[in-house]
């Protein structure tokens, strides 16, 4: 017998450039956090970040979005290093795509398409699929001219998931009546839903919300006692997911969502309507929030004006920092720096006690300050949960006092 071949199945990780054009106003620390989180969203899709470009500019460019000079040190870049792709940190107009790739020759994404292809990894359920996919192509139909073209060079990869995976639809009237046909999909399972929804009518609902990659699955595992998936990436869920929990006799339904992000357009939110029926349809939210990430307060800001948007800010809320041992362990660094480099510091070294005390504690009542992963503060948090459920419960259904 001859000796068996073996073949090499792996597809090599694609590489990618990332560029931003901030304004004048932002700060370089915020421009390299900026592209922090857009590295993290590039590496969540399965390439590897290799250089980053940033030209500040009043407004970007409405032919290239980057200037000229810009744009000649990107070409150069990309042909030297052989890079699959570029990716921009902003929405790109159908024209912006089509002239900078003609000038670079490779793949262009934008920060819509980043996130769209990430959706496309994560769902789960029939309704997310449907969902993931009528965003893409509502995304895709004003882009059909350019967007084409390159597909049919370059198969796979991000931003080629669903639609451009199969056969090249060119032509727009089909596309068209494919949105119609999914739209009329998921109507359907949204009636299901609904069907499900009303056998669970009465009962208290919570859903837990936040920025991406706060913790939020890790705490739905450990309220719920369940097996969320839960990963140290962005956008880990994309389904809503939905499990009862009993805290002493009062029972509730607890909900896990997507999770907000910045510059995230509320069109490509409206696309997961199971997410936003979970939080419209809530009597309270339980706002999660990452206390060890230095951009916070902007995390919280993102989440508030996304509730604005979806028409669910009035809702009553617990704000809960999570990841607290992170945060003490970095404060505690930041300490021993100071005193190493011959600081003097009149700080103590920080506690969860002090936190109850600082501004942080004061910006929601009540706000608890947790670590999900560590299990700290969890029987505070669940006795809070407990209480707020049972005031929403024991007012729906007095008799049972």
């Amino acid at each position: 017998m001859g000796k068996q071949k073996y073949y090499e199945t792996a597809k090599p990780q694609e590489t990618a450039v990332l560029v931003a054009v901030p304004g004048y106003k932002q700060t370089d620390e915020q421009t390299n956090e900026y592209l922090d989180e857009l590295a993290f969203l590039t590496e969540t899709a399965g390439a590897v970040s290799m250089k980053r470009f940033v030209q500040k500019l009043d407004k970007p460019d409405t032919r290239t979005f980057v200037g000229s000079g810009k744009l000649e040190e990107i070409q150069a870049y990309v042909k030297e290093h052989n890079i699959d792709m570029v990716i921009f940190d902003d929405d790109l107009s159908p024209s912006q795509v089509r002239n900078i790739e003609r000038e670079l020759q490779v793949k262009i994404v934008d920060r819509s398409l980043l996130i769209l292809d990430i959706f496309a990894l994560r769902a789960k359920s029939a309704q997310a699929h449907t969902q993931v996919e009528l965003a893409q192509y509502q995304y895709l139909l004003p882009r059909l001219t350019n967007l084409w073209t390159h597909l049919s060079k370059q198969k796979g990869g991000i931003g080629m998931k669903g639609p451009g995976e199969t056969e090249i639809e060119t032509d727009r009237r089909i596309v068209r009546d494919k949105i119609s046909l999914l739209r009329e999909r998921l109507e359907k399972i949204e009636k299901q839903n609904f069907e499900q929804r009303k056998s669970r009518a009465g009962m208290v609902r919570v859903a837990l919300v936040g920025y991406t990659n706060v913790g939020k699955s890790t705490l739905m595992n450990l309220l719920s006692k369940s097996d969320v998936f839960a990963e140290n990436k962005l956008f880990a869920t994309v389904d809503a997911t939905v499990r009862k929990v009993v805290l002493d006799n009062i029972p509730f339904l607890l909900s896990d969502t997507v999770g907000f992000i910045r510059k995230l357009p509320t069109k490509l939110i409206e696309a997961f309507k199971s997410t936003l029926d979970e939080i419209r349809e809530a009597d309270l939210l339980v706002h999660v929030v990452d206390v060890s990430h230095p951009s916070f307060e902007d995390h919280i800001a993102v989440v508030n004006n996304t509730l604005l948007d979806i028409k669910s800010a009035d809702k009553p809320v617990l704000l809960v920092f999570n990841k607290i041992d992170q945060y003490l362990e970095q404060r505690e660094q930041e300490l021993k720096e100071e005193e190493a480099g011959g600081e003097e510091t009149s700080q103590a070294r920080p506690s969860i006690e002090d936190l109850k005390a600082t501004y942080m504690a004061k910006m929601h009542a009540p706000a608890l300050f947790i670590s999900a992963t560590n299990r700290i503060n969890i029987d505070e948090l669940r006795a809070e949960l407990q209480r707020r459920v049972a005031e929403i419960h024991f007012e729906r259904y007095p008799n049972n006092v």
